[in-house]
């Protein structure tokens, strides 16, 4: 049995699964949750839920930090309260979805109070999470990530991308790669529908295709069924865009595609009321701005 204990902060959509397979995996697991409902029904699995933040890192080796932003993540790091009930030679990972330079300030001030860091954000959704599949980018330091290889395990397959903020920069790629991808199935999955073909069926003749993907056949499934119960929030795609071309324009690049994209997200969450739906649901953006009824 791993003998490290974990403190788990932010049990959601995604913490909530990352934990349990933390837990099955042997490791002893503190979870703390803002709304403390959501994180009691761990308890059943072994967890040690805790009503604030500085009971849940009290003892722990390994804090995982599972927030909507890095400024909610900003907050705990930069809390006193937090950091000195933490114990020197602890490793805090973030594993929420940032802004690099929020990874690279946050991973400096835990170094100065002898607290190792590593920015972890991962790809694959609420169902990479319950089946322990994330795709896990990392960013920090090299023997760092080393000794949390065991820890990254139960969650998925981590890799070691470069320095910190590394791993959220990868991060903000993927969130790109994605959104795009999205609004090109959906394109697809419509132009289907009113040519008169089976989405179902032109689906599954394209996989181990070059236009095959995850998005293709989940996402695309999503769209035909019109199923948009979250996965990944709406308003967590517009955040990562967002985070994603400021962080281009600091390069002075100019991403055409992932703005239109990015502002068609925006319309979608503040204009539509889509903000709590999942992100394949741009095909509804998508029928409306075609006059399509769903």
């Amino acid at each position: 049995m791993p003998n490290l204990t974990i403190a788990l902060l932010g049990t959601g959509l995604m913490g909530g699964p990352m934990a349990r397979n933390l837990l099955k995996a042997g490791f002893a697991v503190q979870v703390w949750n803002r709304t403390l409902q959501k994180a009691q029904p761990l308890a059943k699995h072994g967890a040690i839920v805790c009503e604030t933040v500085p009971q849940a890192v009290v003892g722990a080796d390994v804090v995982i930090t599972m927030l909507s932003d890095g400024v909610a993540v900003g907050q705990l790091v930069e809390d006193a309260a937090v950091t000195d009930a933490l114990a020197k030679g602890s490793v805090w990972i973030d594993m929420s979805s940032a802004k690099p330079e929020e990874a690279r300030a946050q991973s400096a001030h835990l170094g100065g109070l002898g607290i190792g860091h590593l920015d972890a954000p991962v790809s694959g959704g609420t169902k990479g999470a319950e089946a322990g599949s994330l795709a896990i980018m990392v960013g920090g330091e090299m023997s760092i990530f080393d000794q949390m290889e065991t820890v990254f395990a139960p969650m998925g397959r981590a890799v070691h991308v470069g320095p910190s903020g590394s791993g959220q920069l990868s991060k903000l790629a993927n969130q790109g790669i994605v959104a795009v991808t999205i609004a090109a199935v959906a394109e697809a999955m419509l132009l289907l529908e009113k040519g008169g073909a089976d989405p179902a069926a032109v689906r599954d003749a394209l996989k181990g295709g070059f236009a095959d993907s995850t998005i293709l056949q989940q996402h695309g499934q999503r769209m035909t069924e019109r199923n948009f119960e979250p996965g990944g929030l709406s308003k967590f795609q517009l955040k990562d865009l967002d985070n994603l071309l400021h962080e281009s324009g600091g390069l002075g690049l100019d991403l055409p595609v992932s703005q239109a994209v990015r502002d068609r997200f925006d319309h979608f969450v503040h204009q539509m009321n889509g903000a709590d739906r999942d992100h394949s649901a741009l095909f509804v953006e998508l029928c409306h701005r075609n006059g399509v009824a769903l």
